[in-house]
């Protein structure tokens, strides 16, 4: 039989030396480890908002040169409705800049304009004022005649290409098309 004494003590016992340091390297190598996954994480965390911003601006420059129209003649041409090739126009739409810009007139008035158009000092708005915080951010825009699908490469469909860099090495390059359609479709 155990003495009331001795239960007492039995029961008032603690951690031994060795316990209580074999206890701090535990939990000390846990906290490490949870530590270093949370500072990797901190460290990251501004890469998804540098791409999201470059993707948004790509996004927003390939849509506003996807509605462009695409005709065979200069838009200001009075055959640009009518004409079924470019032989039927006084002024025939070639890729490229025609004197043209984005920000003043004369403005951009077909997808062809924006072969070659740059945003090298930052990204602006459609009337050329400098957007607040995308001073790091630069586009570069190609307009070129391709084929898709059953689509020959003969003129009828352009691949245009949006590449931005952004801060940190991040670069976003989307691609989309544009195709003639009626009434100026020869195809």
């Amino acid at each position: 039989m155990i003495r009331p004494a001795r239960r007492l003590a039995l029961a008032q016992r603690g951690f031994t030396l060795i316990e209580l340091i074999i206890f701090i390297v535990v939990v000390s190598a846990a906290l490490a480890g949870v530590l270093s996954v949370l500072t990797q994480s901190v460290a990251r965390s501004a890469d998804p908002q540098l791409r999201r911003q470059a993707l948004a601006i790509a996004e927003s420059l390939l849509e506003e040169v996807q509605l462009m129209p695409f005709t065979f003649c200069d838009p200001d041409d009075l055959a640009v409705d009518t004409a079924a090739d470019a032989a039927g126009c006084t002024t025939p739409e070639v890729i490229g800049n025609e004197g043209e810009t984005r920000f003043a007139a004369p403005q951009f008035d077909n997808v062809n304009d924006y072969n070659g158009f740059a945003m090298n000092a930052g990204i602006t708005d459609i009337t050329g004022v400098a957007v607040p915080g995308l001073g790091a951010y630069t586009a570069n825009v190609t307009v070129q005649v391709a084929a898709l699908g059953n689509i020959p490469a003969a003129g009828n469909a352009l691949r245009i290409t949006v590449t931005v860099n952004g801060p940190g090495g991040t670069v976003v390059t989307l691609e989309g098309w544009r195709t003639r359609y009626a009434p100026n479709a020869a195809f």
